[in-house]
């Protein structure tokens, strides 16, 4: 039986019929999302529903997100993580691949020390902290998590956190470097014009690559499925996905909501409990990343700011913005790392994953 006070409130949503919460959560999602933007915080329009949804589902929602449209949105994340591997970073790879190798694999394994140790010391349940350390691909892994027997709750509650907090420090430092007060970060057009070419080529991906995922019993099979056929299609034949705003935020609303929904006050609380320590493990992987920054820079010459933004661990997306704004950042040389870390990440870490588990039960 819950302990905590008041626990009629816990069954407030769900005295209200299934019709009337859909409204409910509609509206404090835009709320919530919109309030994200303003402060200009990354990945609001997928943390605010979510928080939307772990409000209603800790006060007693019914609601759920059909299951095919749950897999609809991975699909989408799907096309959106193929269509950004863009074919100028082999150059750069294959410029400097030694370097990017060794900095990829000592950020994961650094983020899977720390993962093992919060698992070791039983702070997160199985290999819940193991995805949740995950340096990069966020909402990938949280995807793929609960497809190997993660609680994906507790994992996009680690990711995202590391991604918030990962983006502010890199704001952070850059403000302390360059002057950026001058940039402003683009309106977002919600509605441009139709390409039908492209729009259809993402609609074909998601379609195409949702089923080969399910035939070919693919882990998260919607996502993965088609990340590696539209990968294929967009690099192999050079076909231009459309992914407007509009079709995004719809996408991430589903997902947001799909593990929202599925919390409850005793996640809530042990999540709350092991915060020092996700907190703690947050840290640690930024001055970690911090250091190999230090080291890049003082060993090749490399400017400061870029070397730091370059190995920043996540939070790709901001860390874009915040390079394009200093002029003296080599922007191509972040992309590229950020980039290869992300594929390799999004590679490897179901791997590292199960040989991180194998090693706790042993």
């Amino acid at each position: 039986m819950d302990s905590s006070p008041n626990p009629p409130a816990i069954e407030h949503l769900a005295r209200i019929h299934k019709a009337w919460q859909w409204p409910v959560l509609v509206v404090v999602s835009v709320l919530f999302a919109g309030a994200l933007e303003l402060a200009a915080l990354p990945a609001a329009l997928l943390i605010g529903p979510m928080l939307a949804a772990i409000a209603a589902g800790t006060n007693g929602a019914t609601v759920r997100v059909p299951r095919v449209l749950f897999g609809s949105a991975q699909a989408v994340v799907g096309c959106l993580v193929a269509s950004s591997i863009s074919a100028d970073i082999f150059p750069v790879f294959y410029k400097e691949w030694p370097l990017f190798l060794g900095v990829v694999m000592a950020t994961v394994a650094a983020s899977s020390l720390l993962g093992w140790l919060i698992s070791r010391w039983r702070i997160l349940p199985g290999t819940t902290a193991v995805w949740g350390s995950s340096p990069g691909a966020a909402t990938a892994m949280v995807l793929m998590a609960g497809a190997f027997g993660a609680d994906q709750r507790l994992v996009a509650f680690m990711l995202y956190l590391r991604v918030i907090c990962v983006s502010m420090t890199a704001a952070l430092v850059a403000k302390l470097s360059v002057d950026t007060s001058g940039i402003e970060v683009p309106a977002i057009v919600w509605f441009p014009p139709v390409d039908t070419q492209g729009l259809a080529a993402t609609f074909g991906v998601a379609l195409v690559g949702g089923l080969a995922g399910k035939l070919f019993r693919l882990p998260s099979p919607f996502f993965l499925g088609t990340f590696i056929f539209g990968t294929v299609i967009h690099l192999g034949l050079g076909v231009t996905m459309q992914l407007p705003p509009w079709l995004l935020a719809l996408s991430y609303t589903m997902i947001g909501w799909s593990i929202g929904l599925n919390f409850t006050r005793a996640i809530l609380r042990h999540a709350a409990r092991a915060l020092p320590q996700i907190v703690g493990s947050i840290i640690a992987l930024i001055v970690f990343c911090g250091g190999l920054a230090f080291l890049i820079s003082r060993l090749l010459g490399i400017d400061p700011l870029t070397a730091y933004l370059a190995t920043s661990p996540g939070g790709m997306d901001s860390v874009a913005i915040i390079a394009a704004a200093a002029q003296h950042v080599d922007l191509s040389f972040v992309m590229a790392l950020q980039s290869a870390r992300f594929l390799i990440v999004l590679l490897v870490g179901p791997s590292v994953a199960r040989l991180v588990a194998r090693s706790l039960r042993e």
